[in-house]
């Protein structure tokens, strides 16, 4: 009967499609029930492929069941519920439709078997979330999804010649571990490490993401990054350059989120640190590591978008969402305030939090491997995340100075949203078992020993000193500043120059066209002002070139090349007559 449905990507889609045409409450509850429905075939899908579809001799899997993608399609069904409750007292189809179909096309990625099915449901993935990024309506999010896409479109064009590429070599279009063998892996490679924010390719993400809607945003936080976070397990585990790559992510981006005067920007650069502690598991490659970077990836989406969900409801109540500008309002916004708390306690990796027992996984993981410089590195980035997401964004939200600003507590359903999301930290925290359960391989670890939780309270303090002494010598409230810069810098000036040669180039060659067709029209107009005369002279010449000179083989016995060309009787004027009447038709035109 579940195979009998439509693949759950389908049903996010298609549903979406009618999401304009209902009205009213009825609405709310078809929206809800779309999540729920596809998590209840979720759970009841046998393990193996299922939707397959025959295409042009090939097989397309839509289905491809196993532990890892199982995990994967769960916390992203929960994630569409959360962020579709939280968003369900907008009026806006567009950011509905968009939500779904942005949705519907991750779970197209995660399940995907093929390498057809999967590319399909990329580029749906990357149009969907434009839509997310420019559903603001302002020129900023306009300009931001412009870049966006075209970033993405970048990374898919990667994606598809290593693609093909690797159809040729292979003669399959089935998936799974590829490696990093030769040049059809790397350009898949680039394709997912672009959407995983992998860096120097991250700078779309703090750029883009921040110009969201309060509700939107939710959704940008939760799908793209994890989707290629769940590709790079399943393609290129223990791949070395992870290692580098990872360790780049989760310590380059604190500088930049302690800079930031921007919450959704803090917060953006917080979630590329925390890939990076996921980029790091896959690099190390042991099952301890690969079920760190699932668990961490399972925990982190929720706590993240937790975290947007209270800077969101922030910005949608006080219209401001600056360091600068609020403050305090944890006298007026007491739930939204706790649960930022309960978020940020979780991405710190407070014991009794979500992020305690995935994120020690990977680190114990680069231990036990002896990766010495990885894990001090690791360690680092743990003290750095409790400053600028643990403390600086409930601190300079809800706390620091007062802002005078007297707002309320958002509508119902963001709270709702907020509580269900601080419950499953809380909860995941605590029982972590079932989550254990989950993940691709046998787990033997217990991350709730004396010396984990000791060393975590240690990691904990110092971030908190690090923040107490940037309060204490005045370098905290941020500078305000527009923005600081990035790696978005050099294509932003190259974009600039490329566009004015290229405006410039167009500009030239649109004019000679313009001259040269306008020219062939009036030749045209000409031509067809005397046609009967021109028509009387074509007609006069072409009889009398070519029957003028039909005749006998003339005798050339000498001209070996003659009697090569010429077997048998053939008009010969015809030759004469082509030249004569392109000639004439030149001049007619010119």
């Amino acid at each position: 009967m579940i195979i009998n449905m439509p693949p759950p990507a389908l049903v996010f889609i298609l549903g979406a499609v009618l999401i304009p045409f209902i009205r009213g409450k009825a609405k709310a509850v078809y929206m809800l029930a779309i999540p729920v429905v596809v998590f209840i075939t979720l759970l009841n899908l046998p393990m193996g492929n299922a939707w397959i579809v025959e295409f042009w001799g090939y097989e397309l899997i839509m289905g491809r069941v196993d532990k890892l993608s199982l995990v994967f399609a769960y916390v992203f069904t929960i994630m569409a519920f959360l962020g579709v409750l939280f968003a369900l007292h907008v009026k806006d189809n567009l950011q509905h439709v968009s939500g779904l179909v942005y949705v519907g096309s991750t779970l197209g990625v995660v399940l995907a078997g093929d390498f057809l099915s999967l590319y399909l449901f990329w580029e749906i993935m990357a149009v969907a979330s434009t839509f997310l990024i420019i559903a603001s309506r302002t020129r900023a999010s306009r300009e931001a999804g412009f870049r966006y896409i075209l970033v993405h479109l970048i990374g898919g064009l990667f994606l598809l010649a290593g693609i093909v590429l690797y159809i040729q070599k292979t003669g399959t279009i089935a998936f799974d571990y590829i490696g990093l063998t030769g040049v059809e892996s790397y350009l898949i490679f680039i394709g997912i490490a672009l959407n995983a924010a992998a860096i120097p390719l991250h700078a779309w993400l703090p750029d883009a993401y921040p110009m969201g809607t309060p509700t939107s945003t939710v959704f940008l936080s939760a799908f793209t990054t994890k989707s290629a976070v769940y590709l790079l397990i399943r393609t290129f585990p223990g791949a070395d350059i992870l290692l580098v790559i990872g360790a780049l992510m989760v310590s380059l981006p604190i500088f930049y989120a302690v800079l930031e005067n921007d919450i959704r920007r803090v917060l953006s650069y917080s979630l590329m640190n925390q890939v990076g502690f996921m980029l790091v598991g896959i690099g190390i490659g042991t099952e301890l590591a690969l079920n760190g970077a699932v668990a961490h990836a399972f925990c982190h989406i929720i706590y993240k978008a937790l975290l947007f969900m209270a800077a969101g409801s922030v910005l949608q109540m006080t219209g401001k969402i600056k360091c600068t500008e609020i403050g305090g309002l944890y006298k007026t916004m007491p739930l939204t305030c706790l649960f930022c708390m309960v978020g940020a306690a979780s991405i710190s990796a407070f014991p009794l939090f979500s992020g305690f027992v995935s994120k020690s996984m990977i680190i114990s993981a680069s231990g036990h491997e002896q990766i010495f410089l990885i894990w001090l590195v690791l360690q680092f980035a743990s003290t750095g995340v409790v400053d600028h997401a643990g403390i600086k964004v409930p601190f300079f939200t809800f706390f620091g100075h007062d802002s005078g600003i007297r707002a309320k507590e958002p509508p119902l359903n963001m709270l709702l949203a907020m509580g269900i999301a601080a419950a499953l930290c809380v909860g995941l925290g605590v029982f972590y078992q079932p989550l254990y359960n989950l993940l691709p391989f046998p787990v033997h670890y217990e991350p709730y020993t004396g010396a984990h939780v000791i060393g975590q309270l240690q990691l904990l303090m110092f971030g908190a000193l690090a923040f107490t002494l940037l309060i204490l010598s005045g370098y905290y409230v941020p500078e305000v500043r527009s923005r600081n810069l990035d790696a978005d810098w050099t294509y932003r000036k190259f974009g600039r120059f490329a566009y004015k040669i290229a405006d410039r180039g167009l500009n030239a060659l649109n004019r000679v066209s313009e001259r040269i067709l306008m020219r062939i029209i009036k030749g045209i107009v000409s031509f067809f002002k005397t046609m009967a005369a021109n028509l009387a002279l074509f007609v006069s010449v072409n009889v009398w070139l070519v029957l003028g000179y039909r005749g006998k083989r003339l005798e050339l016995k000498k001209a070996r090349l003659y009697d090569d060309i010429f077997q048998g009787t053939l008009p010969i004027g015809i030759g004469a007559a082509v030249t004569i009447t392109f000639v004439l038709l030149m001049y007619v035109l010119t």
